[in-house]
């Protein structure tokens, strides 16, 4: 087996160790397996894969996709580190408002599987991070959605250390008392 499943406090969320073998000259492992990830984690069809860089203190998020492109995703940090976040914005879950976070880095190598119906985001521990995530729906501007990544109803604990850097798009995101959400 390609990868061992680690559960979270929110079922649906996943953190994903894949098998590493590694010596004096580096290291070999299968960062995606479809017949693995269906077995033990979703039945998933990935269609696109994002791939960003960014310097410390960088929090992009928290976003979404709402209906009828929802998006799932797969999420990894290739260099750096990173703390990622996944909220629960389904108003109907006993989870909502509930989230989840998991340091990903090129050293360990894991993966964070957020499903459709929920918010993510992510800061950038390190100088500088590079992640890459597949998402199982295109991107559409017009089920874009977001929400502020201090939301006090949320209270995420961001291991912060410098101040962060937002983009305008994320400094102008509303509550998620305001936001659009899953039905």
């Amino acid at each position: 087996m390609a990868i061992t499943v680690i559960e979270t406090k929110i079922p649906e969320i996943k953190i994903i160790e894949p098998r590493v073998f590694g010596d004096e000259r580096g290291f070999f492992m299968e960062s995606f397996n479809q017949r693995d990830f269906t077995r033990l984690v979703a039945d998933v069809h990935f269609v696109q894969d994002n791939h960003s860089k960014s310097k410390k203190g960088v929090i992009r998020g928290l976003h979404y996709q709402l209906p009828p492109h929802a998006q799932a995703k797969l999420v990894r940090c290739l260099s750096g580190a990173i703390f990622d976040v996944a909220v629960d914005i389904r108003p109907a879950s006993p989870t909502f408002k509930q989230w989840v976070g998991v340091e990903l880095s090129a050293d360990n190598k894991r993966e964070l599987w957020i499903p459709e119906g929920f918010a993510h985001g992510f800061v950038a521990l390190s100088d500088f991070a590079e992640v890459f995530y597949k998402t199982n729906d295109f991107w559409h501007k017009e089920c874009e959605a977001s929400i502020r990544w201090d939301d006090p109803d949320l209270a995420i604990a961001w291991p912060l250390d410098v101040l962060p850097c937002l983009s305008e798009k994320d400094r102008a995101a509303p509550f998620l008392s305001e936001a659009r959400l899953f039905q």
